[in-house]
């Protein structure tokens, strides 16, 4: 899919922000993957929810159900990860994301990700590994953004300028895009009782 072009990345612009609820490791479990629908970094407009499986290999296919079932898919104008990866090493492919929603897709992180351990985690756990691994190395380079905090994006049908804009734009009250916070909030609190802990 060739990148979005914004001409102007407005103040409001529909973000969907994904994240994942607390999940018992290496189960056979059902994981709770929550977007929120926020108008830049300020309103929230709505909430989606779909389940994966620990571990498994539907996180793709459940975001872009997700995404294509939902009202709010014409007011969209892109897609926030939570990282690349959801109860566990479950892989969401960013490339496919994109091309079969039709929006952009941005994944944030806090941290660098070490890629060669999670090579060597993959390998030693998975039969398919090379399968996951693969959708990790097409999400592609790895930019650091400047914002309240440094973060790291990766982006798909995105200039990685626009999509750096678009983290600044959305990060208001924490050192993460408010779209991933309040995923995060909602994703632990429906889960535990009470939200937990930071994305």
């Amino acid at each position: 899919m060739e990148n979005r072009n914004f001409r102007q990345i407005k103040s409001e612009i529909r973000i969907l922000g994904i994240d994942d609820a607390p999940f018992t490791p290496r189960s056979d479990e059902d994981v709770l993957l929550v977007g929120t629908v926020f108008r830049g970094g300020h309103w929230l407009d709505g909430v989606l929810t779909t389940k994966i499986r620990v571990d498994g290999d539907d996180a793709t296919e459940k975001i872009v159900e997700m995404v294509n079932g939902s009202r709010h898919l014409n007011q969209l104008r892109v897609i926030m990860l939570d990282g690349l990866t959801f109860g566990g090493f479950n892989v969401a492919d960013i490339n496919g994301i994109s091309s079969r929603t039709g929006l952009p897709v941005i994944v944030v992180v806090r941290k660098y990700p070490d890629l060669e351990r999670i090579r060597r985690a993959l390998k030693h756990r998975f039969p398919d590994w090379k399968k996951r691994w693969q959708m990790i190395e097409d999400a592609g380079e790895i930019h650091r953004v400047e914002s309240t905090e440094a973060v790291y994006i990766q982006t798909a049908g995105i200039d990685p300028e626009d999509a750096a804009e678009i983290v600044r734009l959305s990060t208001t009250r924490s050192s993460i895009p408010e779209p991933l916070r309040a995923a995060h909030l909602i994703a632990s609190g429906v889960k535990l009782g009470e939200s937990r802990g930071s994305a």
